[in-house]
Protein backbone atom coordinates (compact mmCIF):
# COMPACT_ATOMS: atom_id res chain seq x y z
CA UNK A 1 0.00 0.00 0.00
CA UNK A 2 1.65 3.43 -1.12
CA UNK A 3 0.72 6.25 1.53
CA UNK A 4 -1.67 8.99 0.54
CA UNK A 5 -3.49 11.89 2.36
CA UNK A 6 -7.16 13.04 2.85
CA UNK A 7 -9.42 15.88 3.90
CA UNK A 8 -12.18 14.79 6.87
CA UNK A 9 -14.86 17.99 6.80
CA UNK A 10 -18.49 17.68 7.71
CA UNK A 11 -21.12 20.32 9.17
CA UNK A 12 -20.89 23.44 6.74
CA UNK A 13 -24.68 23.97 6.64
CA UNK A 14 -24.56 26.06 3.21
CA UNK A 15 -27.47 28.59 2.88
CA UNK A 16 -27.95 28.87 6.67
CA UNK A 17 -29.37 32.15 7.14
CA UNK A 18 -28.87 32.44 10.89
CA UNK A 19 -31.23 34.30 12.49
CA UNK A 20 -32.89 35.57 9.03
CA UNK A 21 -29.36 37.66 8.23
CA UNK A 22 -28.65 37.18 4.57
CA UNK A 23 -25.07 38.35 6.01
CA UNK A 24 -25.22 34.80 8.13
CA UNK A 25 -25.73 33.23 5.01
CA UNK A 26 -22.86 34.81 3.15
CA UNK A 27 -20.54 33.56 6.35
CA UNK A 28 -21.03 30.46 5.59
CA UNK A 29 -20.23 30.40 2.16
CA UNK A 30 -17.00 32.22 3.33
CA UNK A 31 -16.29 29.39 5.62
CA UNK A 32 -16.87 27.21 2.55
CA UNK A 33 -14.55 28.95 0.14
CA UNK A 34 -11.94 29.25 2.88
CA UNK A 35 -12.12 25.40 3.18
CA UNK A 36 -11.39 24.81 -0.59
CA UNK A 37 -8.98 27.06 -0.19
CA UNK A 38 -6.74 25.32 2.59
CA UNK A 39 -7.33 21.91 1.11
CA UNK A 40 -6.60 22.99 -2.75
CA UNK A 41 -3.04 24.08 -0.71
CA UNK A 42 -2.85 20.35 1.34
CA UNK A 43 -3.24 19.29 -2.05
CA UNK A 44 -4.65 15.73 -0.52
CA UNK A 45 -5.88 12.40 -2.55
CA UNK A 46 -9.59 13.17 -1.98
CA UNK A 47 -11.79 14.55 0.19
CA UNK A 48 -14.47 13.63 2.77
CA UNK A 49 -17.76 15.96 3.19
CA UNK A 50 -18.90 13.42 6.18
CA UNK A 51 -22.58 15.03 5.82
CA UNK A 52 -24.81 18.45 6.09
CA UNK A 53 -23.05 20.04 3.03
CA UNK A 54 -25.98 22.13 2.70
CA UNK A 55 -28.37 23.48 5.88
CA UNK A 56 -31.68 22.47 3.48
CA UNK A 57 -32.42 19.97 0.97
CA UNK A 58 -33.42 22.52 -0.84
CA UNK A 59 -30.98 25.43 -0.77
CA UNK A 60 -31.23 28.65 -2.43
CA UNK A 61 -29.67 29.22 -6.41
CA UNK A 62 -27.13 31.86 -4.99
CA UNK A 63 -26.18 29.25 -2.03
CA UNK A 64 -25.75 26.75 -4.97
CA UNK A 65 -23.98 28.79 -7.08
CA UNK A 66 -21.17 29.02 -4.83
CA UNK A 67 -21.17 25.33 -3.86
CA UNK A 68 -20.84 24.31 -7.80
CA UNK A 69 -18.47 27.20 -8.17
CA UNK A 70 -15.99 26.13 -5.20
CA UNK A 71 -16.87 22.39 -6.22
CA UNK A 72 -15.44 22.91 -9.46
CA UNK A 73 -12.38 24.62 -8.38
CA UNK A 74 -11.67 21.54 -6.69
CA UNK A 75 -12.31 18.84 -9.42
CA UNK A 76 -9.82 21.18 -11.40
CA UNK A 77 -7.25 20.47 -8.68
CA UNK A 78 -8.20 17.06 -9.42
CA UNK A 79 -9.04 16.50 -5.79
CA UNK A 80 -12.52 13.88 -5.69
CA UNK A 81 -14.73 14.89 -3.47
CA UNK A 82 -16.83 12.12 -1.52
CA UNK A 83 -20.10 12.51 0.33
CA UNK A 84 -23.08 10.66 2.61
CA UNK A 85 -26.23 12.91 3.18
CA UNK A 86 -26.33 14.63 6.66
CA UNK A 87 -29.39 15.23 8.89
CA UNK A 88 -30.44 18.32 7.28
CA UNK A 89 -29.40 17.89 3.69
CA UNK A 90 -30.99 14.30 3.12
CA UNK A 91 -34.17 14.61 1.16
CA UNK A 92 -37.52 14.45 3.12
CA UNK A 93 -38.91 12.08 0.93
CA UNK A 94 -38.69 10.14 -2.21
CA UNK A 95 -40.30 12.91 -4.42
CA UNK A 96 -38.12 15.34 -3.29
CA UNK A 97 -34.93 13.56 -3.86
CA UNK A 98 -31.62 15.04 -2.58
CA UNK A 99 -29.77 17.99 -3.70
CA UNK A 100 -26.24 15.53 -3.75
CA UNK A 101 -27.40 13.64 -6.41
CA UNK A 102 -27.56 15.82 -9.18
CA UNK A 103 -24.11 17.37 -7.80
CA UNK A 104 -22.62 13.94 -8.23
CA UNK A 105 -24.77 13.16 -11.76
CA UNK A 106 -22.79 16.72 -12.91
CA UNK A 107 -19.05 15.02 -11.82
CA UNK A 108 -18.53 17.82 -8.75
CA UNK A 109 -18.90 14.90 -5.92
CA UNK A 110 -19.24 11.17 -5.57
CA UNK A 111 -21.95 10.54 -3.68
CA UNK A 112 -21.26 7.42 -2.03
CA UNK A 113 -25.05 5.70 -0.67
CA UNK A 114 -25.90 6.70 -4.51
CA UNK A 115 -23.24 4.07 -6.46
CA UNK A 116 -23.30 0.30 -6.25
CA UNK A 117 -21.90 -1.16 -2.63
CA UNK A 118 -22.01 2.55 -1.70
CA UNK A 119 -18.13 2.68 -2.18
CA UNK A 120 -15.10 4.23 -3.95
CA UNK A 121 -11.62 2.54 -4.25
CA UNK A 122 -7.92 4.02 -4.86
CA UNK A 123 -6.16 1.34 -6.06
CA UNK A 124 -3.09 0.45 -4.20
CA UNK A 125 -4.65 3.13 -1.14
CA UNK A 126 -8.05 2.87 0.61
CA UNK A 127 -11.43 1.62 0.29
CA UNK A 128 -14.42 4.51 1.31
CA UNK A 129 -17.77 3.14 2.32
CA UNK A 130 -20.79 5.40 3.29
CA UNK A 131 -24.35 5.38 3.99
CA UNK A 132 -27.09 7.31 4.10
CA UNK A 133 -28.95 9.49 7.19
CA UNK A 134 -31.87 8.12 8.44
CA UNK A 135 -32.77 11.09 10.60
CA UNK A 136 -34.28 9.70 13.95
CA UNK A 137 -32.92 6.14 16.02
CA UNK A 138 -36.08 4.71 15.41
CA UNK A 139 -35.49 5.04 11.54
CA UNK A 140 -32.00 4.49 11.69
CA UNK A 141 -32.17 0.88 13.55
CA UNK A 142 -34.59 -0.22 10.71
CA UNK A 143 -33.32 1.08 7.41
CA UNK A 144 -29.24 1.07 8.19
CA UNK A 145 -29.06 -2.67 8.25
CA UNK A 146 -31.56 -3.42 5.43
CA UNK A 147 -28.90 -0.35 3.14
CA UNK A 148 -26.13 -2.67 4.48
CA UNK A 149 -27.26 -5.31 3.59
CA UNK A 150 -28.10 -4.31 -0.33
CA UNK A 151 -24.85 -2.51 -0.40
CA UNK A 152 -22.72 -4.96 2.04
CA UNK A 153 -19.57 -2.99 3.57
CA UNK A 154 -16.63 -5.19 1.90
CA UNK A 155 -13.56 -3.61 3.62
CA UNK A 156 -9.59 -5.19 2.23
CA UNK A 157 -7.70 -6.30 4.52
CA UNK A 158 -4.43 -5.03 2.31
CA UNK A 159 -5.93 -1.28 1.77
CA UNK A 160 -6.83 1.39 4.41
CA UNK A 161 -10.02 1.43 4.97
CA UNK A 162 -13.04 4.24 5.71
CA UNK A 163 -16.55 4.38 6.75
CA UNK A 164 -18.18 7.60 6.49
CA UNK A 165 -21.83 8.32 8.32
CA UNK A 166 -23.83 10.87 9.71
CA UNK A 167 -24.88 10.49 12.83
CA UNK A 168 -24.38 10.69 16.60
CA UNK A 169 -23.11 7.30 18.22
CA UNK A 170 -24.17 6.15 21.36
CA UNK A 171 -21.18 6.38 23.22
CA UNK A 172 -20.80 8.19 26.53
CA UNK A 173 -17.81 9.87 25.62
CA UNK A 174 -19.58 11.69 22.10
CA UNK A 175 -22.98 11.88 22.77
CA UNK A 176 -23.54 15.75 23.26
CA UNK A 177 -26.48 16.74 25.60
CA UNK A 178 -28.39 18.15 22.79
CA UNK A 179 -28.36 15.76 20.23
CA UNK A 180 -30.05 12.16 20.25
CA UNK A 181 -27.82 9.23 19.90
CA UNK A 182 -28.87 7.79 16.26
CA UNK A 183 -27.31 4.79 16.20
CA UNK A 184 -25.49 1.98 18.87
CA UNK A 185 -22.21 1.17 17.94
CA UNK A 186 -22.70 -2.12 16.80
CA UNK A 187 -24.80 -1.31 13.66
CA UNK A 188 -20.97 -0.06 12.35
CA UNK A 189 -19.28 -2.63 10.81
CA UNK A 190 -15.89 -3.74 11.92
CA UNK A 191 -12.74 -4.34 9.70
CA UNK A 192 -12.35 -0.47 9.27
CA UNK A 193 -9.25 1.71 9.96
CA UNK A 194 -10.75 5.04 10.31
CA UNK A 195 -14.57 6.49 10.91
CA UNK A 196 -14.98 9.81 9.10
CA UNK A 197 -18.10 10.73 11.47
CA UNK A 198 -19.94 14.06 10.84
CA UNK A 199 -23.28 15.26 13.02
CA UNK A 200 -21.01 15.96 16.30
CA UNK A 201 -19.91 19.20 15.86
CA UNK A 202 -16.91 19.31 17.97
CA UNK A 203 -13.64 18.16 16.99
CA UNK A 204 -13.57 14.18 18.48
CA UNK A 205 -10.96 11.71 18.36
CA UNK A 206 -10.53 8.51 20.10
CA UNK A 207 -10.15 4.56 19.34
CA UNK A 208 -13.40 3.03 18.58
CA UNK A 209 -13.73 -0.86 16.96
CA UNK A 210 -10.15 -1.65 15.33
CA UNK A 211 -9.85 1.98 13.80
CA UNK A 212 -9.97 5.42 15.01
CA UNK A 213 -13.47 7.28 15.15
CA UNK A 214 -13.23 11.06 14.52
CA UNK A 215 -16.29 14.00 14.22
CA UNK A 216 -13.92 16.60 12.44
CA UNK A 217 -16.81 18.95 13.62
CA UNK A 218 -18.48 22.49 12.22
CA UNK A 219 -16.43 25.26 9.82
CA UNK A 220 -18.72 27.90 11.06
CA UNK A 221 -20.85 28.47 14.25
CA UNK A 222 -24.14 26.92 13.92
CA UNK A 223 -25.45 27.71 17.27
CA UNK A 224 -24.48 30.48 20.00
CA UNK A 225 -23.61 27.73 22.54
CA UNK A 226 -20.90 26.17 20.32
CA UNK A 227 -19.05 30.08 19.53
CA UNK A 228 -15.98 29.02 22.12
CA UNK A 229 -15.93 25.48 19.77
CA UNK A 230 -12.37 25.13 17.59
CA UNK A 231 -14.13 25.54 14.11
CA UNK A 232 -11.97 23.18 11.07
CA UNK A 233 -11.59 20.08 9.75
CA UNK A 234 -8.74 17.16 9.91
CA UNK A 235 -6.01 16.77 7.66
CA UNK A 236 -5.27 12.58 7.40
CA UNK A 237 -1.75 11.22 6.59
CA UNK A 238 -1.42 7.58 6.27
CA UNK A 239 1.43 5.85 5.68
CA UNK A 240 2.46 2.72 3.41
CA UNK A 241 1.95 1.00 6.88
CA UNK A 242 -1.37 1.60 7.17
CA UNK A 243 -1.15 4.33 10.15
CA UNK A 244 -2.84 7.33 9.87
CA UNK A 245 -1.98 10.71 11.29
CA UNK A 246 -5.17 12.75 11.47
CA UNK A 247 -4.22 16.87 12.01
CA UNK A 248 -6.95 19.31 13.13
CA UNK A 249 -6.40 22.35 10.78
CA UNK A 250 -8.18 25.56 12.30
CA UNK A 251 -10.19 28.05 10.79
CA UNK A 252 -10.91 30.99 11.93
CA UNK A 253 -15.04 31.87 12.73
CA UNK A 254 -16.26 34.18 9.72
CA UNK A 255 -18.39 36.16 12.57
CA UNK A 256 -17.40 37.05 16.07
CA UNK A 257 -19.96 35.47 18.97
CA UNK A 258 -20.10 37.86 22.24
CA UNK A 259 -22.56 35.71 24.97
CA UNK A 260 -22.79 37.28 28.01
CA UNK A 261 -24.35 34.82 30.65
CA UNK A 262 -25.89 36.75 34.04
CA UNK A 263 -27.62 35.00 36.62
CA UNK A 264 -30.60 38.25 37.79
CA UNK A 265 -32.20 35.97 40.46
CA UNK A 266 -35.03 37.90 42.74
CA UNK A 267 -34.21 40.88 40.48
CA UNK A 268 -37.50 42.43 38.85
CA UNK A 269 -38.33 42.97 35.04
CA UNK A 270 -37.02 46.68 34.97
CA UNK A 271 -33.47 46.18 36.55
CA UNK A 272 -33.08 43.01 34.53
CA UNK A 273 -33.58 45.27 31.31
CA UNK A 274 -31.49 48.13 32.30
CA UNK A 275 -28.49 46.29 33.31
CA UNK A 276 -28.66 43.43 30.36
CA UNK A 277 -28.91 47.00 28.32
CA UNK A 278 -25.61 47.72 29.92
CA UNK A 279 -24.12 44.50 29.41
CA UNK A 280 -24.81 44.67 25.72
CA UNK A 281 -23.98 48.49 25.52
CA UNK A 282 -20.30 47.50 26.48
CA UNK A 283 -20.21 44.04 24.78
CA UNK A 284 -20.76 46.66 21.05
CA UNK A 285 -18.05 46.11 18.69
CA UNK A 286 -18.67 46.12 14.78
CA UNK A 287 -19.94 43.28 12.80
CA UNK A 288 -20.08 41.10 16.60
CA UNK A 289 -22.96 39.01 17.11
CA UNK A 290 -24.29 39.57 21.42
CA UNK A 291 -26.02 36.64 22.13
CA UNK A 292 -27.00 37.95 26.29
CA UNK A 293 -28.50 35.01 28.15
CA UNK A 294 -30.65 36.28 30.89
CA UNK A 295 -30.87 33.70 33.70
CA UNK A 296 -32.03 33.04 37.23
CA UNK A 297 -35.49 32.97 39.21
CA UNK A 298 -37.63 36.22 38.85
CA UNK A 299 -39.53 37.29 41.91
CA UNK A 300 -43.15 35.68 42.90
CA UNK A 301 -45.08 37.50 40.41
CA UNK A 302 -43.12 38.98 38.18
CA UNK A 303 -43.21 37.68 34.71
CA UNK A 304 -40.47 37.10 31.83
CA UNK A 305 -42.53 38.60 29.74
CA UNK A 306 -42.41 42.16 31.21
CA UNK A 307 -38.54 42.34 30.78
CA UNK A 308 -38.27 44.85 27.61
CA UNK A 309 -36.50 42.42 25.05
CA UNK A 310 -36.86 45.24 22.45
CA UNK A 311 -34.96 47.79 24.85
CA UNK A 312 -32.11 44.94 25.25
CA UNK A 313 -32.12 44.25 21.24
CA UNK A 314 -31.18 48.36 20.60
CA UNK A 315 -28.89 49.03 22.86
CA UNK A 316 -25.95 48.79 20.05
CA UNK A 317 -24.60 51.11 17.27
CA UNK A 318 -22.12 48.52 15.54
CA UNK A 319 -23.12 45.24 16.48
CA UNK A 320 -24.36 43.08 13.79
CA UNK A 321 -27.50 41.44 15.48
CA UNK A 322 -28.40 40.96 19.75
CA UNK A 323 -30.17 38.18 19.71
CA UNK A 324 -31.06 37.99 23.53
CA UNK A 325 -31.64 34.00 25.28
CA UNK A 326 -34.29 34.37 27.71
CA UNK A 327 -34.19 31.35 30.83
CA UNK A 328 -35.84 33.55 33.30
CA UNK A 329 -37.49 30.83 35.63
CA UNK A 330 -40.89 32.27 37.35
CA UNK A 331 -41.34 31.68 40.67
CA UNK A 332 -44.19 29.37 41.93
CA UNK A 333 -44.93 28.25 45.19
CA UNK A 334 -43.02 24.71 45.81
CA UNK A 335 -45.00 21.18 45.40
CA UNK A 336 -44.27 20.62 48.93
CA UNK A 337 -45.91 23.58 50.50
CA UNK A 338 -49.01 22.69 47.81
CA UNK A 339 -48.90 19.33 48.51
CA UNK A 340 -49.19 19.60 52.70
CA UNK A 341 -52.28 21.91 51.71
CA UNK A 342 -54.47 19.91 49.73
CA UNK A 343 -53.45 16.43 51.09
CA UNK A 344 -53.71 18.53 55.00
CA UNK A 345 -57.03 17.15 57.00
CA UNK A 346 -58.94 19.92 56.21
CA UNK A 347 -62.71 19.24 54.73
CA UNK A 348 -63.05 22.75 53.50
CA UNK A 349 -61.90 23.42 50.06
CA UNK A 350 -62.42 27.14 50.69
CA UNK A 351 -60.00 26.89 53.10
CA UNK A 352 -57.49 24.92 51.49
CA UNK A 353 -57.54 27.29 48.95
CA UNK A 354 -57.25 30.15 51.43
CA UNK A 355 -54.30 28.43 52.73
CA UNK A 356 -53.08 28.10 48.85
CA UNK A 357 -53.40 31.91 48.45
CA UNK A 358 -52.10 33.22 51.57
CA UNK A 359 -48.77 31.47 50.87
CA UNK A 360 -48.47 32.64 47.41
CA UNK A 361 -48.85 36.46 48.62
CA UNK A 362 -47.09 36.46 51.65
CA UNK A 363 -43.95 36.35 49.53
CA UNK A 364 -44.95 39.72 48.56
CA UNK A 365 -46.65 41.74 50.98
CA UNK A 366 -47.14 41.55 54.74
CA UNK A 367 -49.28 39.12 56.71
CA UNK A 368 -52.11 41.22 57.02
CA UNK A 369 -52.17 42.17 53.41
CA UNK A 370 -51.68 38.66 52.11
CA UNK A 371 -54.49 37.81 53.84
CA UNK A 372 -56.91 40.60 52.88
CA UNK A 373 -55.95 39.74 48.95
CA UNK A 374 -56.04 35.87 49.40
CA UNK A 375 -59.75 36.53 51.11
CA UNK A 376 -60.92 38.64 48.09
CA UNK A 377 -59.58 35.70 45.68
CA UNK A 378 -61.39 33.22 47.87
CA UNK A 379 -65.08 35.57 47.00
CA UNK A 380 -63.89 35.73 43.53
CA UNK A 381 -63.89 32.00 42.79
CA UNK A 382 -67.62 31.97 43.00
CA UNK A 383 -69.18 34.76 41.12
CA UNK A 384 -65.93 34.26 38.40
CA UNK A 385 -67.49 29.94 37.46
CA UNK A 386 -71.09 31.86 37.46
CA UNK A 387 -70.26 34.80 35.42
CA UNK A 388 -71.61 37.23 38.07
CA UNK A 389 -69.77 40.01 36.64
CA UNK A 390 -71.17 42.85 38.88
CA UNK A 391 -70.28 40.99 41.98
CA UNK A 392 -66.50 40.12 40.65
CA UNK A 393 -66.28 44.31 39.55
CA UNK A 394 -67.88 45.22 43.43
CA UNK A 395 -65.36 42.79 44.93
CA UNK A 396 -62.74 44.21 43.33
CA UNK A 397 -63.35 47.74 44.24
CA UNK A 398 -63.82 46.78 48.33
CA UNK A 399 -60.31 45.47 47.46
CA UNK A 400 -59.11 48.96 45.79
CA UNK A 401 -60.39 51.46 48.37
Amino acid sequence: MRAFSFVHAADLHLGYAQYGLEARREDFDKAFQELVDRVIELKPDFMIIAGDLFHQARPSNVTLENAIRNFSRLREAEIPVLTVDGSHDSAPNIITGSILNPLDSAGLIYHLPRHEGACWRKPDCCYVYGVPNFRTRRKTEESLPAFMEQNKPSPDPSLFNIFVFHMALDLPSVKPPYIEAEAPPELISEGFNYYAAGHVHEPYKDKFKDGLLVYSGCVETVDYAEAKIRKGFYHVKVNEKGMASPEFIELEPQRRFVVLEQDFTGMNPAKITELATQLVKGADEDGVIIVPVLKGTLPVEASRAEVDIARIRSAVEKALLVHPVVLLRESEVSEEIVRSIFESEFKDLKTKAFEYFLQIFSERYSRDEAEKIARVAIRLIEPLTKKQEEKVKQTIEELLK
